[in-house]
């Protein structure tokens, strides 16, 4: 992947990582598609910090999904 600005391609394979890994129980609910390419730098930033570490508390999986909702296109 670029540092620069993304693809929406690469939002998406972002999100549904994410949502992969942190087993959200409202994955259906959160479509990759409703994730903007404006927003690459942020959900990236997410990933890599959901990619990084091997598991999370419940608090921590709530405030990524809480970040990701911000993110989301209204």
């Amino acid at each position: 992947m670029s540092v620069e600005a993304g693809t929406q391609a690469e939002v998406e394979m972002m999100i549904e990582a994410i949502k992969e890994r942190l087993k959200m129980a409202t994955a259906a609910a959160m479509q990759a598609s409703a994730f903007s390419v404006d927003q690459y730098e942020d959900i990236k930033d997410i990933y890599e910090i959901v990619i990084s570490k091997p598991n999370f508390s419940i608090s921590e999986v709530e405030a990524l999904v809480q970040e990701l909702g911000k993110l989301r296109r209204s």
